[in-house]
Order: structure tokens, then C-alpha cells, then sequence
């Protein structure tokens, strides 16, 4: 795909801004999945408008196509330096939820890369690997198009999509259906709010363990709390006081059931959980203001 950049365009700015708009939410999809945050997709898509303003669009035979190779470029940008700022954050990084309720596949052909636990296994992946994967398990890309996305050969693409789905072949094994994740949530809650860490113990797998995201807010774990007897005696812990004033609701964020606690009107946390026929292997706490934005909630 060759462009040049020119601002004397032929194609006005109403038109790129219609192209633009008809692709915005397929292309916060991309950029959502390869960096987990609401926020920097948001950036990228500013930084892709802009591209997309000053480039010579004439000379552009698939605006679609070209659009989601600046966003996808641009993420692998970003996503290469967001390592070094996590090494600050403060505990256990989260993806940010967002709300699916409306699209259950975030502007993509399907739902793959959105569930907690294959974005979070998604961070182990170098960005060129995710990518790829992205673009090959949510978008359908064929290889050609990744290897043009990546700069990089159909070969090299086929592998590193082939990678990708080896090192998350636990994870998408291991989820459940969603149906099955409520029930469990709901008797969940249902144990934590009595403190009851013998009822809690049957819920989890041997090897659960409990990530709180909060950048240093109050209450929120530092550290993850592993293991079935670890996590139960520390849920029933602060049973008696973290609940006490809060009201829960239910939302559906990153394709899955999530239960939110809210006090005095404001989102002050949200809890899901990834599971196994073993029972729960992950309790995922998200406590950080910033990243309770876009998670809304009908109370129960």
C-alpha cells in the first residue's frame, strides 16, 4: 500500500472524517486488545486520525485496510514501551475492563483476545506476536495482510501467530461459559460478604490466586495472594469491613459477567473471575479509579 504524505489532498476532510468514523470502532478494537487500556487505545486513535488527515488518501486504495495498519503499528510502538511504565505501577496491573454489553466483540468478527484471561497471557507475548494473533484470531486477517501489517513475511507471520496460540492454549482451555463464570461469581459474593473461608475454599482451584489492581489505593493487595487456603483466609478477612455501605450490580466487561460494588453512587471496585471445571483460577479485583470509567452496572 503506497501513500505519500500531502495535505493537499484531492479527498476533503468531511469525507476522511466519514471513513474514518465508519472504521473507529474496529480500529479501537485493535488497539484496546493489544494494549488492555481504554485510555492508550484512545491516544492511538487520535494519532491514527491525525495520520489519516495529513496522508495523501487519493493515492489510498483501501482506507480500511491502511487505517488499521497505522493502528496496529502504532500500538506495537507504544505496547514496547509500556513494559518500563508497569515497573512503576504500584501492585498487580489489570487490563482495564470495558463494558461489551453493546458489542459483545469490540468491533471485531469475534470475541477471541478480549477475555481476561487471554489478555493477560497476551502480556507475555512480544508485540509482533500479539498482533498477529490478534489480527488473525479477532479480525480473520489473512496471512498476507498480517505480513503487511508487521512488516514481515506470510511465513514469519504463520509462525508467530502458531506461538502465540501454544502459549495461550491453557488459557482458552481453562475458561468457562459465562453462565458458568456468573454462578460462581454469585456464590462468591454470596461466601466473601459472610466471611466464610471453609464455603470459599470449595469454590477455588489448588492454585487460585487473587490480583488486586489498584496503583497503591486503599485496600488493594500488593502483592498476589496465591493458593486455595491463602486466597480463602484472605478474602474472609476483610469481610467485615469491605463490604459494609457498598451495593453490587452486574455488567458485562471483556465479553464475561463482572459484579461491581459501588458507595455513595461512585464504582468503587469491580471483581471477576476466570475458572475452570477445577472451580475458580483467578479472582481479578479492579479498584483503580482510572480504570472504572467505562464500567457501568445495573444494581442487583
Amino acid at each position: 500500500m503506497t501513500v505519500t504524505n500531502d495535505s493537499g489532498s484531492t479527498t476533503d476532510l468531511g469525507d476522511a472524517m466519514d471513513v474514518f468514523t465508519s472504521q473507529r470502532r474496529r480500529l479501537f478494537g485493535i488497539a484496546y486488545r493489544m494494549l488492555g487500556s481504554v485510555a492508550d487505545a484512545e491516544d492511538i486513535l487520535q494519532d491514527t486520525w491525525i495520520r489519516w488527515q495529513n496522508t495523501d488518501r487519493a493515492e489510498v486504495h483501501e482506507p480500511a485496510a491502511f487505517l488499521a495498519t497505522i493502528t496496529t503499528r502504532l500500538s506495537i510502538n507504544v505496547l514496547q514501551s509500556a513494559h518500563v511504565k508497569r515497573e512503576t505501577y504500584i501492585g498487580p496491573w489489570l487490563p482495564e475492563p470495558v463494558n461489551t454489553e453493546d458489542d459483545p466483540a469490540l468491533g471485531a468478527e469475534r470475541g477471541e483476545a478480549l477475555e481476561f484471561a487471554i489478555l493477560l497471557t497476551l502480556e507475555k507475548l512480544t508485540p509482533t506476536e500479539r498482533a498477529a494473533y490478534i489480527l488473525r484470531e479477532a479480525f480473520d486477517y489473512p496471512y498476507s495482510r498480517i505480513a503487511e501489517v508487521i512488516s514481515s513475511t506470510v511465513v514469519s507471520a504463520r509462525q508467530l501467530v502458531s506461538r502465540a496460540r501454544s502459549h495461550l492454549e491453557s488459557a482458552r482451555h481453562a475458561t468457562v461459559e459465562p453462565s458458568a463464570q456468573r454462578r460462581l461469581l454469585e456464590a462468591f459474593l454470596t461466601a466473601a460478604q459472610k466471611g466464610d473461608a471453609q464455603e470459599l475454599e470449595t469454590l477455588f482451584a489448588a492454585d487460585v490466586v487473587s490480583y488486586s489492581d489498584g496503583n497503591g489505593v486503599k485496600l488493594a493487595a500488593r502483592i498476589p495472594v496465591i493458593g486455595r487456603g491463602r486466597v480463602a483466609k484472605f478474602v474472609a478477612a476483610f469481610a467485615h469491613h469491605f463490604w459494609t455501605g457498598k451495593s453490587i450490580g452486574w455488567v458485562e466487561v471483556n465479553g464475561q459477567p463482572a459484579a461491581t460494588l459501588t458507595e455513595d453512587g461512585t464504582v468503587t471496585t469491580m471483581v471477576a473471575l476466570t475458572a475452570s471445571s477445577e472451580g475458580i483460577l483467578q479472582l481479578l479485583w479492579v479498584m483503580s479509579p482510572p480504570k472504572l470509567h467505562h464500567v457501568t452496572a445495573v444494581t442487583a
